[in-house]
C-alpha cells in the first residue's frame, strides 16, 4: 500500500509540475505577448510528452498494476526531461553565444497576436521575429531557456529517483 501511495504522489507531484512549467510558458506567450523562437518551442515538446506519461504512471499506482508499470513509466519521464535538459542547455549556450543555433531560427509562432489573413501581411511589417541567439528576457541572470534548464533538472532527477526508489510494501 506504502509503495503505491509513493508513486501515485509521485507521479501527480511530476505531473503537477510539469503542467505548471509549461503552463508558464504559455503564459508568457499569451498574457506576456513573448513570441517563443524556434528552440522555445522545441523545449516544450518533451512536457507535452511527459505529462501523459506521468499520468500513466499515477493511474497504474491508483489501480494497484504491478509497481514495475509506474517504475517504467516514471523512468520515461526522467529520460524525457533529460531529453528536455539538452535542450536547454543548448538553448541557453546559444543565448551566451557560446556556440551557434540554428540558422532558421526565428519566429515559429505569432502567438494568437494575428488572426485574419489581412493582418498577417500587415503582421509582417510589425511583428520582430524573436532570434533564438537573443534571450527575450532574463530574471535573476537566467533566460527561460536558464529556468528551464533547472526545472528540467530537478524535474528529471524526482522522475528518476522514484523510478528507482523501491519503498517499503
Amino acid at each position: 500500500m506504502a509503495r503505491q501511495n509513493f508513486y501515485l504522489t509521485a507521479a501527480l507531484f511530476l505531473a503537477v509540475a510539469m503542467t505548471a512549467v509549461v503552463g508558464t510558458a504559455l503564459g508568457f506567450e499569451h498574457i506576456g505577448g513573448f513570441i517563443p523562437c524556434k528552440l522555445c518551442l522545441e523545449q516544450r515538446e518533451p512536457y507535452y510528452a511527459a505529462i501523459p506519461v506521468a499520468l500513466i504512471a499515477a493511474a497504474a499506482a491508483a489501480f494497484r498494476w504491478p509497481a514495475i508499470i509506474a517504475r517504467l513509466a516514471l523512468g520515461v519521464v526522467g529520460l524525457a526531461m533529460t531529453y528536455g535538459f539538452y535542450l536547454a542547455v543548448f538553448h541557453s549556450g546559444v543565448e551566451w553565444g557560446w556556440w551557434p543555433g540554428p540558422t532558421d531560427c526565428g519566429a515559429a509562432a505569432t502567438s494568437g497576436l494575428v488572426t485574419e489573413a489581412e493582418g498577417l501581411l500587415g503582421a509582417l511589417d510589425t511583428v520582430t521575429p524573436p532570434s533564438c541567439d537573443e534571450a527575450a528576457g532574463r530574471f535573476l541572470g537566467l533566460s527561460f531557456a536558464g529556468w528551464n534548464v533547472l526545472a528540467s533538472a530537478v524535474i528529471a532527477a524526482g522522475a528518476y529517483y522514484a523510478a528507482l526508489r523501491k519503498p517499503a510494501a
